[in-house]
């Protein structure tokens, strides 16, 4: 690699350089052909006896003197005069460039020999003549690397200052960690209390952990007491399904503004509660909805008024198989399926008055 970037680096191609090079050899190699073209097209237009321009400005004259007895002629006399001046700007510009144009065979043979060696150096690498500028840098950053891979003590230096960073902010993660814990802990424990919980607790340990990872300095664990008076234990071994619902609900609820996830999806959120309870749990669920969308399965009345929308779930066989059928209810459906959930199967006019009642305070 340092024998390719050596070669490379005398080779010296600039940015740009291939394509102007390229457009310069055709210009050389076709002087003779570029000199022949002006020099007749200067001829036609100036220098012959039949010149385009003194036969242009002859028929230039004439029109304008026609025009003046007849004012329909105007505008093509003023086209011509206009063709007759740009024949001479065309003449002149003409006339500069041959002036200048510096076809010296001296040059031409440079260009090809650098043309020469900016193709045959693509040809070796297999790119192409305009990439070996990209193939320089990346060859000298890959060159760095083998060699401060082999310095043993640069890379010694190099893990201490990461992982005294990496401590640094994994540090100010902890801080973060152990007040959200604390608020967090608080927050849910006071939900607690409405939801069939009473003098239960939530607390948010933080774990040392043997190693630290990517996820901080510490291992976090939720513990709840179901009770007063009970030693809070890992939520996870000591939470029956309707708290662990009722607890998710409460922390979905405090920790809404922070969630990025789109929809939230309750089963069995009503577990083991009702009168009461449920309505706050149907109010937080509500209260939820504001900022994300909600789909929740329950039975209870008190939960299901809550819903801006209703949909009826059952069941069905048919050909030995079992269907499942999802009913969007309208109006008078959400009534009887709410008086359905008060009064089981016989529905009467109480029930629905009962019904409209909690759909209309919601």
């Amino acid at each position: 690699m340092e024998w390719q970037l050596e070669e490379l680096t005398e080779l010296s191609l600039q940015e740009g350089e291939w394509t102007a090079i390229q457009s310069e050899h055709a210009r050389l190699a076709n002087g003779a052909k570029i000199i022949s073209g002006c020099q007749e097209a200067t001829d036609v237009l100036s220098d012959a006896d039949n010149s385009v321009e003194s036969t242009l400005s002859k028929i230039s004259s004439n029109m304008s003197a026609l025009a003046e007895h007849d004012s329909a002629l105007s505008d093509i006399s003023q086209t011509l005069e206009s063709a007759q001046i740009q024949i001479d700007e065309a003449v002149h510009s003409l006339n500069r460039y041959l002036q200048k144009l510096d076809l010296d065979p001296a040059r031409l043979s440079e260009v090809e020999e650098r043309m020469q060696a900016l193709h045959g150096a693509a040809r070796k690498y297999r790119t192409e003549a305009d990439d070996l500028p990209k193939l320089l840098l990346d060859t000298a950053e890959r060159l760095d690397a083998l060699t401060a891979s082999q310095n043993i003590e640069a890379l010694r230096e190099k893990v201490k200052q990461e992982e005294l960073a990496y401590l640094k902010q994994a540090k100010q993660l902890s801080q973060k960690h152990h007040k959200a814990a604390l608020d967090l802990g608080k927050q849910v424990t006071t939900a607690m209390q409405d939801l069939s919980m009473a003098g239960g607790q939530l607390e948010i340990a933080l774990l040392p952990l043997a190693e630290s990872g990517v996820h901080g300095l510490e291992q976090i664990e939720f513990l709840v007491a179901g009770h007063a008076g009970s030693t809070p234990r890992s939520l996870a071994k000591v939470a029956s399904g309707g708290e662990l619902a009722h607890i998710s609900l409460a922390i979905s609820v405090i920790t809404s503004k922070a969630s990025f996830t789109p929809t939230l999806i309750f089963d069995e959120v009503d577990a083991g509660i009702s009168g009461a309870v449920a309505e706050t749990v149907g109010k937080l669920l509500r209260q939820l909805g504001q900022s994300h969308q909600i789909l929740c399965v329950t039975h209870l009345p008190q939960v299901a008024a809550q819903g801006n929308h209703h949909l009826e779930v059952s069941k069905s066989q048919s050909d030995d198989k079992t269907l499942s059928q999802v009913v969007p209810l309208g109006r008078s459906e959400r009534v009887e399926e709410v008086a359905r959930m008060l009064g089981g199967a016989t529905i009467t006019d109480t029930t629905r008055r009962h019904a409209r009642e909690l759909l209309e305070q919601n």
